[in-house]
């Protein structure tokens, strides 16, 4: 009995701290809004916070209007970026075609000390008849090699950057060889992967990475939510 009340007992307790602790999250959210309401500057925010009589929740709510005045920030910067990349679009044959911005980037690896010099960019297709627009994320990787890579398909990867999930199919558009000596030659491969309308604006806000496959080497390519957004702006 004396072990059926102390459990009893301890049960009660731990019962209490959790609400104490949800009503300190659900109390410090109240407050981050109420002063984020009144529409004053940051530090007036900060300012208002500090006025707050418990200490831990002025640490909180300070750090919760910090956080807040940062994301509007980086919201106004991705808004004037999302400006740029979208008067970068190019709109061909009446309306119908677009054409995206490049992105360019390098990579290096143990085996290759020679860089791939990767460029990758959006293209979209409007049918006329239906109104809807298809897209192509089209890549071209330049590299050094003894001989072609031939990439096989592409796989989406999640925000913690792993690239195990859906695997798509691709489309080898070219691959061409220059400046060849005895032992490899200058490649340029240009692969295509087919995307839905659909699928960018439901990765607008977050934007997406794919990697591109070969049988011996890989190549990822990340399209941000800043591109996707200029892109969309146009291309629709």
């Amino acid at each position: 009995m004396k072990k059926f009340v102390l459990l009893l007992s301890v049960l009660i307790g731990l019962s209490a701290c959790s609400s104490l602790d949800l009503e300190a999250v659900n109390s410090s959210e109240q407050e981050t809004q109420r002063i984020l309401a009144l529409g004053l500057s940051h530090e007036e925010n900060l300012a208002e916070a500090s006025k707050l009589n418990d200490p831990h929740l002025v640490t909180v709510v300070s750090l919760q209007l910090t956080n807040a005045h940062d994301d509007k920030l980086q919201s106004e910067v991705d808004l004037i970026e999302s400006a740029t990349i979208a008067s970068n679009v190019v709109v061909l044959a009446n309306g119908s075609n677009y054409v995206g911005p490049k992105i360019s980037k390098s990579n290096t690896s143990i085996l290759n000390i020679n860089p791939d010099l990767i460029n990758y960019h959006i293209e979209g297709s409007k049918n006329l008849s239906s109104g809807l627009v298809s897209h192509k994320l089209k890549l071209s990787v330049v590299h050094t090699s003894d001989k072609k890579r031939s990439f096989i398909s592409a796989n989406l990867c999640d925000q913690w950057n792993r690239c195990e999930g859906e695997t798509f199919e691709i489309n080898n558009v070219s691959a061409l060889a220059s400046n060849c000596s005895s032992s490899n030659c200058e490649y340029n491969e240009i692969v295509e992967l087919d995307l839905s309308d659909d699928f960018l604006r439901d990765h607008v806000n977050k934007g997406f990475t794919f990697r591109f496959n070969a049988n011996k080497s890989s190549s990822k390519v990340k399209v941000s939510k800043v591109y996707l957004a200029g892109y969309l702006k146009v291309a629709q």
